[in-house]
Formats: C-alpha cells, sequence, structure tokens
C-alpha cells in the first residue's frame, strides 16, 4: 500500500527521466526564463505557496530570493509565515513525523531537482515543464489523478485549480506488428482558473524559478565564461604571433 506512495513522492526528487530515453513519453522544450527576473519572481511565489508545504529546499535561503530582484521586505510580506525570518532556510511546513507516518517517506528535497532531472531525453528543466503539464483524472487511482509522463504517480495534481482537469486521447495504431495507444492530445473536462497558455506560462515561471534555484550562480558562470573564451582567443592570437616574430631568423 505504501510503495505507490513512496513512488510518488519520489516522482520529482528520485523519479525517472530516464522514461524519455526508454521511449517514454516525450518531454517538451522547457523555455529558458532563468534570465527573466519578473518570471523568477512569480515562480518563486508558485513555489512557496504550492510546493513548499510538502518538499523542502534546505540548501535555500529565502535571503537568496534577492538576487532575483526582491527586498527584503518584499519576501516578508509575500513569501514568508509571520513566524519565519529572512534568514530562514525553505523548509516545507509538513510535519516530518506526519510526512512519514503518512507516505512511508518524507517528500524529497527539491533545491536541485532541475539538475538531477537531466537526461538524453532532455534537460531537468524539460521533464519538470512537461511533467507538471501532464496529470489527468483517473478514477483509477487512489489520489485521482495520473501523469502521462511518470504513470501511475502517486503525487496528486497540486495546481489543478489553475490548470482544470483534463483527460488525455489515444488512437489506436499498429507498431511493429501489435496495435498500440497513441498519445493525439488533450480533451478539456473542467476549466481551471486560467486557460491553457497561461497555466503553461505559469508552469514555465516555475520551472525557471526551480532551475534558478538549483544554481543560481549559472548566468554569472555563463557570461564569465564567454569573456574567458575571448580572452584565451586574444591571447592565442597574439602568442602565435609573438612565436612567429621569435622564430622568423631562425632556419
Amino acid at each position: 500500500m505504501k510503495k505507490w506512495i513512496v513512488a510518488g513522492l519520489l516522482a520529482l526528487g528520485l523519479g525517472s527521466a530516464a522514461l524519455a530515453e526508454e521511449g517514454g513519453f516525450p518531454l517538451d522544450r522547457a523555455p529558458n526564463l532563468t534570465n527573466d527576473t519578473a518570471a523568477l519572481q512569480h515562480g518563486a511565489k508558485l513555489f512557496v505557496n504550492y510546493c513548499l508545504n510538502c518538499h523542502s529546499a534546505t540548501f535555500m535561503r529565502f535571503n537568496r530570493l534577492r538576487d532575483i530582484g526582491l527586498t527584503e521586505q518584499q519576501i516578508k510580506d509575500n513569501l514568508l509565515f509571520p513566524t519565519d525570518k529572512v534568514g530562514d532556510l525553505m523548509k516545507a511546513t509538513i510535519d516530518p513525523k506526519q510526512a512519514k507516518e503518512w507516505f512511508g517517506a518524507n517528500p524529497p528535497d527539491l533545491t536541485l531537482v532541475a539538475r538531477s532531472r537531466e537526461g538524453a531525453g532532455g534537460s531537468g528543466a524539460d521533464y519538470l515543464y512537461t511533467y507538471l503539464r501532464s496529470f489527468y483524472r483517473d478514477d483509477s487511482r487512489p489520489t485521482g489523478w495520473n501523469n502521462l509522463v511518470f504513470p501511475n504517480v502517486g503525487m496528486p495534481h497540486v495546481l489543478w485549480q489553475l490548470q482544470g482537469e483534463r483527460k488525455p486521447v489515444f488512437e489506436k495504431a499498429e507498431e511493429h506488428g501489435k496495435e498500440v495507444e497513441v498519445f493525439k492530445g488533450w480533451e478539456r473536462v473542467k476549466p481551471g482558473t486560467m486557460s491553457d497558455d497561461e497555466y503553461d506560462h505559469a508552469v514555465a515561471d516555475l520551472v525557471a524559478y526551480m532551475q534558478w534555484m538549483s544554481e543560481p550562480v549559472q548566468n554569472t558562470r555563463v557570461r564569465i565564461g564567454v569573456w574567458v573564451l575571448l580572452y584565451l582567443g586574444v591571447f592565442t592570437l597574439v602568442a602565435w604571433r609573438l612565436n612567429a616574430a621569435f622564430w622568423k631568423d631562425v632556419k
């Protein structure tokens, strides 16, 4: 009984990006928004409101959100409970003892999930972006939800009020002499508070924040790397000309 619950909790932390590698549900490419301050701020808000209830990000402190343009006062007013401090780690509000009793294991930490989910089928951001947009109603599951990226997932769809309810549409086709069901699209069952485009943008913002959170200095690293390569290119040219000048009279 506990196995499906534990599997669901591990879906993000220890789940299977290998599904794409093994011919599973194809991953959509996530928009690269790690340089978009507004998107990162919105993603941080979604993360705190919808993810931090069960999942921690214990390698990240709230005050690090100043790096995406938020002031300490904004962090206090919008992202913290009255008992929390700006310098605190981003820990889940769920009681670890209760979580272990309910699920058999604590929900995994999400600080590095955007990096750990990278595989041959796509980046970790691609995995998260597709995963969070692939839930559908399934009354046969204990939670009432299933997922095309992670079949029989134990995790419920925490963003369902935003997205609404959908069901996948499959079409029978023949593949290698066998009849298989091929995914063709989605059918709306019940609308959410957001349109499809609005929800996709919200998920893109959330994934961008999780991608930034996994390595806050990644954009700085890339910028420095460009200058380092330019320097090495210029230095190589200078060294080549110096070498030619030193040896021009040597036969």
